[in-house]
């Protein structure tokens, strides 16, 4: 027989017998424990909590009846803040405690919240038995639907869950009550791979990091907020344009296949990304000259470096593009051999330009900074 007070503790973590019984917890006695139990069974017949606070009056009805000296007790959490509501655990355990003298505790739950309240049980109380309660006609039922509550409740997996799978059904909605049911099935199918590239290519990472951005530079009173927002602008309608570009000249029996589309893509945004990119940097320069001179050199040859980029990119579209028969494009192969040369040249070119602008940028920063340390002694 084990020796001192055994309390018999039912524990309802998310705070059922509060939410939907009205029931303060903690509930402290036989009596006490059958009524929190019939007003929950009344408000919520298939709320498994139920049976665990029936079960727990059970082994205290049968400790009793061996003679032991048997507390009984209920405590809940909190319905909506599992973190305050733990805390709430903590603090209505300790005042069992205090008010039945136990020594040990006999847990009772419905399996699902172990692994959560354990720990919090056993640092104000030593834990000799855990009774699990699952209900007979469905055994998983219970933990199969606290695990998909849990995930559903998290901000991040409700939002990478709802929002496309509401978005493509709003669409194909949209779509078929404007009468083009065939186009619906496409346009689903459509936004839910553009999703699925999105996060698996990693693009919301760069959206956030965009993002993050604007908000600092806003924050800071900073030029490049301006002329990041209007970079997005630009990329926006650089991409539309390439998307554009692609519908415009692909053709079905091209075996480039993806190649063909990338090149095409770049054909028709590539202007607008250059643009994009150059009013990126000159803001950061200026927000760099103006803020932390020290790292002028290392911002200066941002421009240069995104004109070569774009232009041989450019150049490279135009003769993929050209070699590959396209037809109506409006370059022949002699042009687009002359467009790669010229544009790989004129690229090459814009990279040494920024490079020599750098090195003379940062020679003259250092002595800057030399006649500054010189004043300063």
């Amino acid at each position: 027989m084990m020796q001192g007070r055994t309390l018999v503790l039912s524990v309802d973590r998310d705070d059922d017998i509060g939410w939907k019984a009205k029931i303060d917890s903690p509930v402290i006695g036989r009596a006490a424990t059958v009524k929190a139990a019939n007003t929950l069974a009344l408000a919520d017949p298939e709320d498994s909590d139920v049976n665990a606070i029936f079960m727990a009056v059970k082994i205290y009805d049968e400790l009793t009846a061996k003679g032991e000296d048997t507390a009984i007790a209920v405590i809940a959490g909190n319905h909506l803040h599992m973190i305050e509501g733990d805390r709430r655990i903590a603090a209505a355990l300790e005042q069992v405690v205090q008010e039945t003298q136990a020594t040990n505790c006999i847990l009772v739950s419905d399996g699902a919240e172990d692994e959560y309240v354990v720990p919090i049980i056993q640092s104000k109380i030593p834990v000799s038995s855990i009774t699990r309660v699952i209900v007979n006609q469905m055994p998983n039922l219970e933990g199969t639907y606290y695990i998909l509550k849990k995930l559903f409740d998290d901000p991040k997996i409700s939002r990478m869950i709802f929002i496309p799978l509401g978005l493509a059904m709003l669409l194909y909605a949209s779509a078929y009550l404007l009468g083009y049911p065939g186009t619906a099935t496409i346009i689903v199918v459509g936004v839910i791979g553009c999703y699925l590239l999105y996060k698996g290519f990693g693009f919301d990472e760069i959206v956030h990091s965009v993002m993050d951005a604007l908000k600092m530079s806003l924050s800071r009173g900073r030029f490049s907020f301006i002329t990041y927002s209007a970079t997005v602008l630009l990329i926006i309608i650089g991409f539309t344009t390439g998307f554009i570009n692609i519908l415009k000249y692909y053709t079905s029996d091209s075996g480039l296949g993806i190649l063909l589309y990338l090149m095409t893509f770049i054909y028709g945004s590539i202007e607008w990304l250059i643009v994009a990119g150059l009013v990126t940097s000159i803001g950061v320069i200026i927000d760099v000259y103006v803020n932390e001179r020290e790292a002028f050199g290392k911002v200066i040859v941002f421009p240069f470096f995104v004109t070569a980029l774009g232009l041989i990119l450019y150049g490279a579209s135009v003769y993929i593009i050209t070699v590959s028969s396209i037809p109506d494009f409006p370059l022949n192969a002699a042009d687009a051999q002359s467009v790669i040369v010229y544009s790989t040249i004129s690229g090459i070119i814009s990279a040494v330009l920024g490079v020599v602008i750098q090195y003379f940028v940062n020679k003259k920063m250092a002595e800057l900074r030399k006649q500054e340390i010189i004043e300063v002694m």
